[in-house]
């Protein structure tokens, strides 16, 4: 017996490094991680990078739970004599509890995502102080800056992805459409993400906070060269978007 106890603390080793790490991450650090998003890049980030941080922690707890259960079940209920175990036709509140647990946490997740994605896409014309257009082409973009003038508009080809230039600080509501097939504006990190459709057009409305080159591309499948569906969000003071909207009427002159 004595070596039987022995040998449980033992098993319980393994099972304690599993799980420790976990938990001190979860619950140890004064700051969570962003995990692979900066943030305050524009209004969108503020929005979802809490949301995009509890679905992980969320994720991350359910899975070292389960972990240590299945730790749990090897190390203590492994086969120890040939005597066929005992069997179970049904065990009603284990059953309740793995239904009812995982819909909770669907439900909560949801209700989160739908909050936050009625903030995203809510339009506001009050605020807004630039309009620019995204159509999407097989395979590249169009950006039209209207308040430059009607034929203010940068192409690009897969060759040469364009850059769409947007102000510093100041609310731009974007106009997304598409000529062909469907496409998907995507800025990574901007955590930004809306679909240009054939017939439809979408709207986005958003603020971005800090200057700097970001990669944008398709995140759509649109055909052959789908992967060379890129683009450059280049953001930068108001005064150099001036400087930009005066460069491009002038082009048109």
């Amino acid at each position: 017996m004595p070596s039987r106890i022995r040998f449980k603390k033992r098993a319980l080793l393994p099972l304690l490094a599993l799980i420790t790490p976990g938990l001190f991450l979860l619950t140890g650090c004064s700051k969570v991680s962003n995990l692979g998003f900066p943030e305050k890049v524009t209004s969108v980030n503020d929005l979802s990078l809490p949301l995009w941080q509890g679905a992980w922690i969320a994720a991350g707890i359910v899975g070292i739970f389960t972990a240590g259960l299945i730790a749990w079940v090897a190390i203590f209920h492994r086969k120890k004599n040939e005597e066929f175990p005992k069997q179970s036709q049904y065990n009603i509140p284990v059953e309740l509890a793995y239904t009812i647990i995982p819909l909770v946490i669907v439900a909560v997740l949801f209700g989160y995502t739908a909050i936050i994605e009625d903030k995203i896409v809510k339009q506001d014309p009050t605020t807004v102080m630039h309009d620019i257009s995204v159509e999407g082409i097989q395979w590249s973009w169009q950006f039209a800056y209207p308040e430059a003038g009607a034929n203010a508009i940068v192409t690009g080809t897969p060759d040469k992805p364009p850059v769409l230039v947007i102000p510093q600080g100041e609310r731009v509501r974007f106009t997304l459409t598409s000529n062909d097939v469907d496409h998907g504006f995507w800025i990574p990190a901007f955590m930004i993400q809306m679909q240009n459709l054939p017939g439809v057009t979408n709207y986005l409305e958003f603020t971005a906070n800090k200057l700097g080159e970001y990669p944008g591309r398709c995140n759509m499948l649109c055909g052959r060269d789908h992967t060379r569906m890129l683009f450059t969000a280049k953001v930068v003071t108001p005064t150099d978007y001036q400087r930009y909207l005066a460069q491009l009427k002038v082009a048109q002159s």
